[in-house]
């Protein structure tokens, strides 16, 4: 069964914002920030990539590939809209290798994409079920509050008084055994 159109782009908004949020954040801690205008066509990408998948409850790996999928379409975007970097002189400069530590710029990116792209699924997907088992349960205690208030309480009935009570069966069953106590002699 799939949401509702409102549902649905809701859930896709939020996964959209969230993605796009932490392209960004891995993009401001690996490098220069992107420029708002690419920001904001990530966000379109990201919630047109979400709006047709996300008619229902995804697991890890549905948005695991997909989220992968946005974030090297969100790098893409970011780097090719970041403004060029101001030339700095040979003298100031750090080595070559040593840039950005002991990894490349290009793998530092790599690593923060994927750990964004990994926190985002799991949250995502933990966040989603935490939400709707918390609302499975709220739609459960409100049938039984509407229910509780909507029925007339059952009237108890009185049970109906004998004219004299029954006598106490007295006949012995034919096929009764009675294995109690010692055998009998013979």
């Amino acid at each position: 069964m799939t949401a509702p159109l409102p549902f649905r782009v809701l859930r896709a908004t939020v996964f959209a914002t969230v993605c796009t949020g932490l392209g960004v954040m891995a993009h401001l801690t690996g490098a220069a920030a992107p420029p708002p205008s690419s920001v904001l066509a990530g966000l379109i990408v990201s919630l047109a990539a979400a709006l047709p998948v996300l008619g229902r409850e995804r697991s890890v790996n549905v948005l695991l590939p997909l989220l992968a999928a946005l974030q090297v379409v969100l790098h893409l975007l970011f780097a090719l809209s970041a403004p060029p970097a101001p030339a700095v002189p040979e003298a100031v400069a750090p080595p070559a290798g040593h840039a950005h530590g002991p990894l490349p710029a290009d793998a530092v990116m790599v690593v923060l994409h994927g750990c964004a792209v990994t926190l985002t699924a799991l949250w995502l997907s933990w966040g989603e079920a935490l939400l709707w088992s918390a609302l499975h349960r709220l739609a459960l205690r409100f049938v039984r509050i509407v229910l509780a208030w909507a029925l007339p309480e059952p009237v108890p009935r009185e049970a109906p008084a004998f004219a004299e009570p029954l006598p106490p069966l007295q006949a012995v069953l034919r096929h009764a055994v009675s294995r109690r106590g010692p055998p009998r002699p013979l």
